[in-house]
C-alpha cells in the first residue's frame, strides 16, 4: 500500500509539473486518492468526507487570515505611498553609486518581505526599485535578483509564514520564531553577498533607455497626487515585527496593529472608512490564490496523517531517511533542486505532504522538519522560475526567470545548507 501511495504522489508531481492541473486542484485530488488507497471509509471517523475534506479544508484557517491581513497591509503600503517613498528615499540617498542603490533597494525589499510575500512584495519594492537600479548601471538580472534576495532576507520575519509552519507542523509560534531567528543571518549574508558579488562581477551596464525607465516608474501625476508618506508612516513594516518579536504579541493582532498604524499615519479621518474598505477588498484579490492553496494543503495534510497512510508509509520513509546528522545535511542539501519547478519538496505543494508524513510517522522531530522545510522555502521563494514573484521580477526587468534562477540559486542553496546545518546540530 505504501508503494501505491508513493506512486500516487509521483503522479501528482507529474500533473503539477506538466501543468495538467493547477497545484491546488492536484493536491486535493491527491489527498482524496491517498485517503481511499489507505483504506479510509467514505464517512465517519478518519474518513474521506468528514476528516480529509471537512476537517482538512479549514485546518490552516489561522494562516489564511494572516495571509489576508498581510495582503491588506501590503495594499495599504501601496496606496498610501509608503512603499514607494521608502524606495525613492533610498535611491536618492544612493545617488549614482550602483552598489549603494542596490543595497538600499535590498533593504526595502527585506522590509516589505516581512509584511507580505510573493508577487505583491516584489511589486511593492520593484516597481520603482528595478528601473532605478537599471538606470544607475546594475545589470538587469542582478536588479531582478536583488528584489528577490531582499524579500527572502525578510522572509524569516514574515508573520504569515510563522503561522503556516506553526499550524501545519503543530508547533508553538515561539518555536518557529526561534528557528527563524537562526535562519535569518544566513539569508541576510547571502543577500548582501549577492549584491556585492554580482554587481561587481558583471560590472556596470548602461543598457537602459530613459523612455523605458519612465514607462516602468510610477507616473509623475500619481506621485504628485500621493506625495511622499510622512517619515513616521515609513515605520509601518516594522510595527508588526516589533510587536511580534519584542512584545511577543500574537500574529493576527500584530498584523492588525500594522494595518491601523498605516491608516492612522497616512489618512485623514474622513477618508479612513473608504480607504479601509478599498484596500481590504484589494487585499482579498491578492490573498485569494494563496488562500486557495492553503485550503488544498490542509486537505493534503489531513490525508497523509490518516492512520492507514501513516502505517503504510512509515517503513518506506524510514528506510530512505538519513538518521545520521552529517548524512541528513548532505542528503537534503543535494535534494535542494527538488523544491524548484513545483517539485516534490516544495513546501507549498507536495512538500507539505511529505513534511506531514515525516512528522506523523515520527521519523524526525517536528522541529527538525521545520528546519528542513524553512530552509527549502528560502530557495523556492527566490530561484523557482514558476513562483509568481520570480516571474514578475524577471519579466519586469526584461530577462527570463531561468536567468534569474541561474544567478540566484548558488546563494540560496548556501542559505539552505546553513539552515540544514543548524537543524542537524540543534535538533538531531
Amino acid at each position: 500500500m505504501g508503494v501505491v501511495i508513493l506512486l500516487v504522489m509521483a503522479a501528482g508531481v507529474a500533473a503539477m509539473l506538466s501543468r495538467k492541473l493547477p497545484t491546488a486542484f492536484a493536491l486535493v485530488l491527491l489527498a482524496v486518492v491517498i485517503a481511499f488507497v489507505s483504506g479510509a471509509p467514505l464517512t465517519g471517523k478518519n474518513s474521506v468526507l468528514d476528516t480529509v475534506l471537512q476537517e482538512g479544508a479549514p485546518a490552516l484557517a489561522a494562516t489564511m487570515i494572516a495571509i489576508l491581513l498581510g495582503s491588506w497591509l501590503g495594499k495599504l503600503l501601496e496606496e498610501t505611498g509608503i512603499a514607494g517613498t521608502l524606495v525613492r528615499k533610498i535611491v536618492e540617498f544612493g545617488g549614482d553609486r550602483p552598489v549603494f542603490v542596490a543595497l538600499g533597494v535590498l533593504a526595502v525589499s527585506a522590509l516589505v518581505g516581512t509584511v507580505t510575500g510573493s508577487a505583491p512584495a516584489a511589486m511593492l519594492a520593484g516597481l520603482i526599485g528595478i528601473p532605478a537600479m537599471i538606470a544607475v548601471g546594475i545589470p538587469k538580472v542582478t536588479a531582478a535578483g536583488t528584489i528577490l534576495m531582499g524579500i527572502a532576507a525578510g522572509m524569516p520575519f514574515e508573520l504569515p509564514v510563522w503561522q503556516f509552519f506553526s499550524t501545519a507542523l503543530e508547533l508553538p509560534v515561539d518555536t518557529v520564531r526561534g528557528f527563524m531567528l537562526k535562519l535569518f543571518p544566513f539569508a541576510l549574508v547571502a543577500a548582501v553577498a549577492y549584491v556585492l558579488v554580482e554587481s561587481r562581477r558583471r560590472g556596470v551596464e548602461h543598457t537602459w533607455s530613459l523612455r523605458s525607465v519612465q514607462e516602468k516608474s510610477v507616473s509623475p501625476s500619481r506621485r504628485k497626487l500621493l506625495g511622499d508618506a510622512p517619515w513616521y508612516a515609513l515605520l509601518t513594516p516594522v510595527v508588526p515585527l516589533v510587536l511580534a518579536l519584542g512584545f511577543e504579541l500574537a500574529i493576527i493582532p500584530a498584523l492588525l496593529a500594522g494595518v491601523l498604524y498605516a491608516l492612522v499615519t497616512t489618512t485623514r479621518p474622513r477618508d479612513m472608512n473608504r480607504r479601509l474598505l478599498r484596500t481590504l477588498y484589494g487585499g482579498f484579490e491578492v490573498a485569494a490564490p494563496p488562500i486557495t492553496l492553503f485550503v488544498a494543503i490542509g486537505i493534503l495534510l489531513a490525508a497523509v496523517k490518516l492512520p492507514g497512510a501513516v502505517d503504510a508509509l512509515e517503513p518506506l520513509v524510514k528506510a530512505v531517511s538519513p538518521q545520521n546528522a552529517v548524512l541528513f545535511v548532505l542528503v537534503f542539501t543535494v535534494l535542494v533542486p527538488l523544491c524548484l519547478y513545483r517539485g516534490p519538496l516544495n513546501v507549498y505543494g507536495l512538500g507539505a505532504g511529505i513534511a506531514g508524513v515525516l512528522v506523523a510517522t515520527g521519523i524526525y522531530p517536528a522541529v527538525a522538519v521545520l528546519g528542513m522545510a524553512t530552509s527549502y522555502n528560502q530557495v523556492f521563494g527566490v530561484a523557482d522560475p514558476t513562483s509568481t514573484q520570480t516571474v514578475w521580477a524577471a519579466q519586469y526587468a526584461g530577462v527570463s526567470p531561468q536567468q534569474v534562477m541561474v544567478r540566484t540559486l548558488p546563494y540560496v542553496w548556501a542559505v539552505a545548507l546553513g539552515g540544514l546545518c543548524v537543524t542537524a546540530a540543534t535538533y538531531l
